[in-house]
């Protein structure tokens, strides 16, 4: 039984397939999914797929790179969802990029401290995006307090120290596609270091497929890749690193199953 944590089947690429590829990623093993809405857009198709699929769950929140457009009607909107749709397991996945230049730094900061603020009226979990930002994203984690809900940080790519301190805010650790890359250092090392009771994998499909599909689109059903390198790395079988990030995922998103 796996658990992608992250997957972004409301994206544009999955238009044409997506019942095929939810099929694929259930004989491939997948049980559940953790589907991300992030904008206005992302978050209407991801309602939408949640609601005819059981075994689909969903996050919403608003993007880094998108801060420069969040306000007050969108952060009613988001805790409005939240509050009512039994399917929101989390919020995010919000953080911080400096990578893009489309939103200032400190847009992106204070955005990032509403949706913490936002998480605890509703009682989530939330997902944190953090690219080239790491010290600032634990620091604002630590401020505003932010293991007081904990969650998950997406994608990991961190090294283990930051990944110490992250384990320390209460958050989980992800890790998708990228652990499987030849180069990975930090993923690899995290892989083996983090504690097994704080593990997650993810996909964040359509994007970082994992080897041995680099430079294809990414799906649900990969998921599996990540779980059979953790365990190479971890000297485990494959089982092992199945069973626990799946019951890790369904204890912080609070899924009886």
């Amino acid at each position: 039984m796996l658990f992608d944590t992250h997957a972004h089947l409301n994206d544009d690429a999955f238009k044409e397939d997506l019942e095929e590829t939810i099929l694929r990623a259930k004989e491939n093993g997948v049980k559940l999914i953790n589907l991300v809405g992030f904008d206005d857009k992302s978050i209407k198709r991801a309602l939408e797929i949640s609601e005819q699929y059981d075994d689909i769950y969903l996050t919403v929140g608003w993007h880094p790179v998108e801060a420069i457009d969040f306000n007050q009607e969108k952060y009613d909107m988001i805790k409005e969802i939240a509050l009512n749709n039994p399917k929101v397991v989390a919020i995010g996945e919000i953080g911080l990029d400096y990578h893009w230049d489309k939103s200032p730094k400190d847009v992106q900061k204070a955005v990032f401290k509403k949706q913490i603020q936002l998480a605890k009226e509703v009682n989530k979990p939330i997902v944190i995006h953090c690219r080239d930002a790491m010290g600032d994203v634990l620091e604002i984690l630590k401020e505003e307090n932010a293991k007081e809900v904990g969650g998950i940080m997406h994608c990991f790519t961190g090294s283990v120290e930051s990944m110490k301190l992250a384990l320390k805010e209460n958050f989980y650790i992800s890790l998708g596609g990228p652990v499987t890359y030849k180069n990975a250092k930090h993923p690899k090392e995290v892989a083996k270091e983090c504690p097994m009771d704080r593990l997650l994998i993810e996909t964040d499909c359509p994007y970082l497929p994992p080897v041995p599909y680099r430079g294809k689109r990414n799906e649900v059903g990969y998921v599996k890749y990540v779980a059979q390198e953790i365990a190479d790395l971890r000297e485990t079988n494959y089982d092992n690193i199945a069973q626990a990030t799946y019951e890790n995922a369904c204890r912080l998103f609070k899924i009886e199953r």
